[in-house]
């Protein structure tokens, strides 16, 4: 892939986010290498190339994607009528040596301050070199949707220093999942057990369920919908 400074500013940013809207991600890849035929294996592809394109610097590292500018990168694939089609990982689940973490110094948090979305045609029976990509836009939360994270998030954690890792289930947490994260069901890590001893679990991550998500677009782009279809009002 082609090697692209990181941005100085955030002006400088978006300027290249708006130079994304409207393109299609085989114009956007062509300088950076062969496009997949699907994404169904290689779920990490678009955000590598959009990470490459506009310059993040954080790599895996547990910081914004743009650290400088304390912006994190998140893409996001919507429907037809701009629905998101999966939940939106945030980060890794601290299993581990908890004691004193709060909400506001949490990587959920941090990672959640600032956020650059860029939405994308995410219908599979588009090829993925034709998919379109949307005009990206930066996101804060409320002071609302700051309460809903902080309540799923003290509640997460709780089971978690509590030994009930086992317990959390995808349908724990209004706005927040904690669900496995790992390639295979093969990989384990150390967490606290219902006993205090320590015990082997599956990684887990924060994901941003589909509902959350949607309200996030809606606003953006000044979606409504028909509460009875669901489908936008023109």
């Amino acid at each position: 892939m082609a090697n692209i400074s990181r941005p100085s500013s955030v002006e400088e940013l978006m300027d290249r986010c708006f130079a994304l809207a409207g393109r299609t991600v085989g114009e956007i890849a062509a300088r950076h290498g062969r496009v997949p035929s699907s994404l169904l294996h290689y779920k990490g592809w678009f955000g590598q190339l959009i990470e490459t394109e506009l310059g993040a610097d954080a790599g895996s590292t547990p910081v914004q994607d743009f650290t400088e500018l304390g912006i994190e990168l998140k893409t996001i694939p919507l429907d037809g009528e701009y629905y998101p089609q999966e939940t939106t990982f945030v980060c890794a689940a601290p299993l581990m040596n908890i004691s004193g973490i709060t909400y506001e110094g949490s990587n959920v948090r941090n990672k959640l301050a600032r956020v650059l979305w860029v939405p994308f045609t995410g219908s599979r029976d588009v090829p993925v070199a034709d998919r379109i990509i949307f005009t990206p836009f930066l996101w804060s939360p409320t002071p609302q949707e700051d309460l809903e994270l902080r309540t799923d998030w003290n509640e997460h954690m709780e089971k978690i220093a509590t030994g009930l890792v086992e317990t959390i289930t995808a349908r724990d947490g209004a706005v927040l999942q904690i669900r496995p994260k790992a390639a295979d069901g093969r990989a384990l890590t150390q967490a606290v057990g219902r006993d205090g001893t320590i015990v082997m679990t599956r990684p887990r991550g924060f994901y941003l369920r589909k509902a959350f998500t949607e309200r996030i677009i809606d606003r953006a782009y000044s979606l409504k919908r028909d509460p009875a279809t669901l489908k936008i009002l023109s």
